[in-house]
Order: structure tokens, then sequence, then C-alpha cells
């Protein structure tokens, strides 16, 4: 009588492994799971909570310190003696103009940029009265800015940081006026 790793020899089966080194496989299968599953809950507990957790402890979370009326006012950019800014967010009509792309095929083409954006502005800054006075003459600065630009120009996340950071250097320098504090873009679409 032969032993089955001798049939599995002659037969080219592969040969069967003994019972006891399966279970152990399966035992270690489990424990890495048991551990994945342990570390998982330590990360997203934190080492404080998960400990609580093991112990079988309520876990309390500590609550943030409560702000007085004084700390509320200067995290708003509001100091005790200092008047209260008045934010205006003052809308510019569609901006449509033509703008260069090149093709897979290196060609130059032309297409258009649709833009709608906003100004932010403080109404209480200095020379904060010029911003709509002179909202034409931004609106065309814009134009002039935006058909100096390719379709490169405006890919990706740096492509409207650096977009929106001009349109503002431009309001203002026509504001004359540091007031102007931001760009709002609602839509911007190259077809």
């Amino acid at each position: 009588m032969t032993t089955t790793t001798e049939q599995a020899a002659s037969t080219g089966a592969p040969a069967r492994k003994p019972l006891g080194r399966r279970l152990l496989i399966l035992l270690l299968l489990v424990l890495l799971s048991f551990a994945a599953l342990a570390g998982g809950l330590a990360t997203s507990m934190g080492p404080r909570g998960f400990v609580a957790f093991l112990r079988g402890e309520e876990i309390v979370e500590e609550a943030a310190p409560a702000e007085t009326p004084e700390q509320k006012q200067a995290v708003a950019g509001h100091g005790a003696g200092e008047a209260r800014s008045s934010v205006v967010v003052t809308p510019f009509k569609e901006i449509i103009v033509n703008i260069t792309a090149t093709t897979a095929t290196g060609r130059q083409t032309s297409r258009f940029l649709k833009l709608n954006l906003a100004l932010v502005y403080d109404e209480s800054a200095e020379g904060a009265e010029r911003v709509e006075e002179r909202k034409l003459y931004m609106r065309d600065a814009f134009q002039d800015y935006l058909r100096q630009l390719t379709q490169r120009d405006l890919q990706g996340t740096m492509g409207l940081v650096t977009l929106k950071a001009e349109l503002l250097r431009r309001a203002r320098a026509i504001a004359e006026s540091d007031a102007p504090q931001d760009m709002l873009v609602s839509d911007l679409i190259v077809q």
C-alpha cells in the first residue's frame, strides 16, 4: 500500500496538506482579521477611546471650551473698538470672449469662454464708493485680460486660482482701493 504523497506524485495530482497545517493557516487568518479590526477601531476612535472601548467604559468626548462674547467678536474679525465691516457682493453681466486653444495636432483654434462672476468688496473700506462707479471699466479690463488667455491657462485648480487673482488685482487697480476682497466665479465654461 502506498501513501497519499506517493500516489499524488505518480498520478500528477497535487499533494494534500496535512490537516494541522490548514488549521494553523486558518487560525492565522482569523488573528490577522482581528488585528486589522482592532487597528481600524484604534485609528478611528483614537487611543483613549479605543482603550475605553476595550475596558467597557463609556466614551466621553472632550467638549470644546465655551467662547466668551469677546472671543466670538474677535473671531468674527470685529474688535471692540472697530466698526463692523459690511461685505457687498455685486454681480457682473455675463462675459463671453474668444480664447485660443491648441488641438491635438498642434493647430491653433478659437474657443468661446463664458464667465459669470461677482465681486465681493468691503463697503466700509476707503474708496469703496468707487467700486460701483467703475464697474463698467472693471468689466472692460476683465475682457481684455480674458482675451489673452489660452485654454491651457484655465486648466485645473491653479488655472482658476490664477484667474481669480488676476481679476481681483485688476478690480483693485481700477477702484484705486483695497475694498475689493474676492472674486466669485459661478460659471466658467469653455466651448
